[in-house]
């Protein structure tokens, strides 16, 4: 009985360890479609009534079969995200999805998933891509990817993927851990926030002066999202 009774504690404490570290919660129903309507705030979104859930709910003419402008900002990349605010049905499902478009010489540039693992698959062209691991050994893991080839980016570790083909577009299609799972790209969060951090901030932290903190600070953080 005792022996019993130590597996049961066991599994439950497995049980509460996993969900705590789980991106997305488990659905506990077939599916709980995001009522973009209601005002009520939680954790992901309230679920809509099942009776008034409609095939529309799952389905977006996201058209990703049509190449994206990849000349809209400085860094050469779009990201076409198709997360649980494009589709409703998304909620609690733990997946999202992106197309990923690459000007010649293009980049998705550093960034993070503050809330997923990244599967990414390359549809046309070549990518160089990578990720580095957390403190204290930083270690940098690259590999270049060609056309069929697929690589992951673990969860919440900076990452990018670099077409370095001056003459040719690259296309990926990636899918990630969460219905939302965010995006935190490195150069526009410290040099492009608002309000603006501190130059004594950033100059400590970077070991550069004033003025090139201030440079870094007026340029134009476009975002590559849409």
């Amino acid at each position: 009985m005792a022996s019993s009774s130590y597996i049961l504690v066991t599994a439950l404490l497995a049980l509460a360890a996993w969900q705590a570290i789980a991106s997305d919660p488990s659905p506990l129903q077939d599916f709980c479609v995001a009522d973009n309507s209601s005002r009520v705030l939680v954790n992901g979104f309230i679920c809509k009534d099942p009776k008034d859930v409609k095939a529309e709910d799952f389905f977006l003419a996201a058209k990703l079969d049509m190449p994206r402008d990849t000349k809209m900002n400085k860094v050469g990349s779009n990201v076409t995200l198709i997360n649980v605010m494009r589709i409703p049905g998304l909620n609690t499902l733990g997946i999202s999805l992106a197309r990923i478009d690459y000007a010649p010489l293009g980049e998705n540039p550093p960034h993070t998933h503050p809330r997923a693992t990244e599967i990414l698959t390359v549809l046309e062209g070549t990518l160089y891509v990578g990720f580095v691991t957390s403190n204290p050994e930083n270690k940098f893991l690259s590999k270049v990817l060609n056309k069929g080839d697929v690589f992951v980016f673990p969860e919440g570790l900076i990452h990018f993927q670099f077409n370095p083909n001056p003459y040719k577009p690259a296309v990926a299609i990636a899918a990630l851990s969460s219905q939302n799972p965010g995006a935190i790209t490195i150069a526009n969060a410290v040099f492009g926030s608002k309000p603006m951090m501190s130059d004594d901030v950033l100059t400590k932290a970077f070991q550069v002066d004033k003025k090139t903190v201030d440079w870094l600070q007026a340029q134009f953080w476009a975002d590559n999202h849409n």
